[in-house]
């Protein structure tokens, strides 16, 4: 079999997916492995995606087989062809961290801990967004850069954030990770623990991210963790964020090519967020407040269809809707106009929004607004 295997194994780019060396390793074969290790001269042997039996047997968890290799001399820097990762990666993917161990033990470059692949994800990324506690624990035992980030910006602690790993962030957060590191967008931990609805997190981070020199809290597009917050209704990160002064400001930014000047209150009668856009109005919200276009949150909820938010406007249903809400209870202006002269009502109608139509027309006092026109001339 290793003679009319050989030749195979003497090309690197052979391509021979089932070679014994590879079958034995990923199957855990560790006897066969070290048969046949004795007769084989490249140990790096690659399958077609550039994966080498040391990947494979990492990416399983075959102690033995890892072991086995190493001792031999397989090198653990070879990446594979696609994803350019190193059997380092392999192994903390599954969570395999008596054989990552051996890995970093068997290396004489401590950079090797940091190793990135395609992505710019380095092992312990890796461990934290799939949760390997125990994997997460040795890389950090080892002095793994916590505040390296992959091509998108992001850090361990964005990506353990993301996923929701909890012991994995509170690891991190105990290295003094940095809090107001920005992704490629400009969105910082807090940013996606208030998206994520991560309010205990959102606690912890707070009182260190305040007390740095660098407050600012905008994203690239000029949006805070509380616009996040409210888009996502995630209303217990709002009463968190609402304690700081620094995100009770609601209004909006000055215009820029990234950023449509948008309040927390816009983005929750956007996304018809009733309880968030009630929490926001107890908390003095400027319920006519409008964004770079002219729209107030009443008429971005009238456009959109947003009857709960409108009604909120308006009523104090327990059933009651963004427009609902701004028309009833929070009084929100009927008569104001955007940059091209549409009322909340022309909004409504425009789009069909029925329900809408009706909850603003039944507060119109004025009954020039309905026959008002727009700049295309549009009652």
């Amino acid at each position: 079999l290793l003679e009319r295997t050989n030749s195979g194994f003497e090309d690197s780019d052979s391509g021979a997916t089932k070679s014994p060396l590879h079958l034995a390793a990923y199957n855990g074969h560790h006897q066969a492995l070290e048969v046949l290790l004795q007769s084989l001269v490249d140990l790096d042997i690659r399958d077609e995606k550039g994966r080498t039996a040391l990947d494979l047997a990492a990416f399983k968890g075959h102690t033995e087989c890892v072991e086995a290799l190493i001792n031999q001399g397989a090198s653990i820097f070879v990446k594979d062809n696609v994803t350019k990762r190193t059997p380092l990666h392999a192994s903390v993917i599954n969570g395999h961290t008596l054989c990552l161990r051996l890995l970093l033990e068997i290396a004489d470059n401590p950079e090797v801990v940091d190793v990135k692949d395609a992505k710019g994800q380095t092992p312990l990324m890796l461990a934290v967004a799939y949760g390997h506690i125990d994997a997460v624990s040795l890389l950090l035992e080892k002095e793994a850069n916590v505040d390296a980030v992959d091509i998108m910006g992001c850090t361990a602690l964005h990506r353990g954030i993301m996923t929701g790993h909890e012991e994995c962030v509170q690891m991190l957060l105990e290295q003094e990770v940095s809090i107001l590191c920005k992704d490629s967008r400009g969105r910082t931990p807090l940013h996606y623990a208030a998206a994520r609805g991560h309010a205990t997190w959102l606690s912890e981070l707070l009182p260190m991210a305040l007390s740095g020199e660098d407050c600012s809290f905008k994203d690239n597009q000029g949006y805070t963790p509380l616009h996040w917050a409210c888009y996502n209704g995630n209303e217990n990160c709002i009463e968190v964020l609402l304690e700081q002064k620094c995100f009770r400001e609601f209004v909006g930014n000055p215009f820029t090519p990234l950023h449509c000047a948008m309040t927390p209150l816009h983005a929750a009668a956007f996304a018809d967020h009733v309880e968030c856009l009630q929490l926001l109005l107890r908390h003095n919200a400027q319920v006519n407040a409008a964004d770079n276009s002219g729209k107030t949150a009443l008429m971005m909820a009238a456009e959109n269809g947003q009857a709960g938010a409108v009604a909120s406007g308006l009523s104090n249903s327990p059933l009651a809707f963004p427009v609902d809400i701004l028309v009833n209870s929070a009084q929100a202006d009927l008569t104001v106009k955007d940059k091209d002269l549409n009322t909340p009502l022309h909004l409504a109608s425009s789009k069909g929004h029925e329900k809408c139509a009706l909850l603003i027309l039944d507060k119109i006092q004025d009954e020039s607004l309905i026959n008002a026109k727009n700049n295309a001339l549009q009652t």
